[in-house]
């Protein structure tokens, strides 16, 4: 199983000087898995990805968003593969009373503010609304072994989906844009439990959260701290933590320090980057 990072922000992408290191893309990681190729969030990393995966045509993915709020699909007009022929995409969603995850993309789409159609791309696409605790097992490509892919809910405006990928004995977990609670969120503890890397999102240091720097309180807003972060790794045994969704204000020196800070408490941490891998 081996973890790329093509996007790492949050809310907005933030390019410039300043996030050369870190990356200023939105959210998307590639998880390889057997020969399966995985896909998690279509942010503007997505667009990157895209140039990658056009060497490997025809090919087929599987794409899961967590929420589909517009940092999180804003690359997948972008998605060269999406436009070419031969190519299979199979897209995953939580289930949503008010859209359903095919309508959304086709949303974003519509005229005038996209000149080109959903639609009206050339791939083939499958689209499937999952349930809060729904498990799905995929083919890996290497004989009778299987992928388990498992959810939760998390706690962000609007839902967001958490998803866990296990494969012949390895296990990454994906839980962006989520609040923690007073107390550990006993769905995405379920989730974590034993998991080999947790990918999380920290878009926050404790004193931005609480509103003692960087304007007012964010309570409520959908998004986590690393302390949090840490204290779900602890009571799961999680055994690596990802920093995901870093806040567009924090540039590449504001990273470090929250990934210095985390290290102290829980040394194997590691504040994503665009183009970090992780093998397992």
């Amino acid at each position: 199983m081996q973890v790329t990072f093509w996007g790492v922000r949050g809310s907005i992408p933030t390019p410039g000087p300043d996030t050369t290191e870190i990356g200023g893309n939105t959210s998307c990681v590639e998880v390889r898995v057997g020969k399966a190729i995985l896909i998690f969030d279509g942010g503007t990393g997505l667009r990157l990805l895209g140039q990658k995966l056009l060497k490997e045509m025809p090919l087929t993915a599987h794409i899961f968003f967590s929420h589909v709020h517009w940092d999180h699909i804003q690359g997948f007009p972008f998605f060269s593969p999406a436009f070419a022929p031969g190519n299979t995409f199979h897209l995953y969603g939580g289930n949503n009373v008010s859209r359903t995850l095919e309508e959304t993309l086709a949303g974003q789409m519509d005229h005038p503010s996209f000149p080109v159609h959903l639609t009206e791309m050339g791939s083939k696409m499958t689209f499937m609304d999952l349930f809060e605790g729904q498990s799905l097992e995929l083919p890996s490509g290497e004989g009778e072994k299987k992928i388990t892919i498992s959810t939760a809910r998390g706690n962000h405006p609007n839902g967001v989906w958490a998803y866990r990928v296990d494969y012949d004995g390895k296990s990454v977990m994906y839980a962006t844009d989520t609040e923690h609670y007073a107390v550990v969120d006993t769905k995405l503890a379920e989730l974590a439990k034993g998991v080999d890397v947790l990918i999380y999102d920290a878009m926050y240091t404790p004193e931005e959260y609480s509103g003692q720097v960087g304007g007012g309180p964010k309570t409520g807003w959908g998004h986590s701290t690393f302390e949090e972060g840490i204290r779900l790794c602890r009571h799961a045994g999680a055994k690596q933590l990802v920093l995901f969704h870093h806040d567009p204000m924090q540039n590449d020196a504001a990273v470090r320090e929250k990934e210095r800070r985390a290290q102290a408490l829980y040394p194997n941490s590691i504040a994503a980057y665009e183009g970090l891998t992780i093998t397992l």
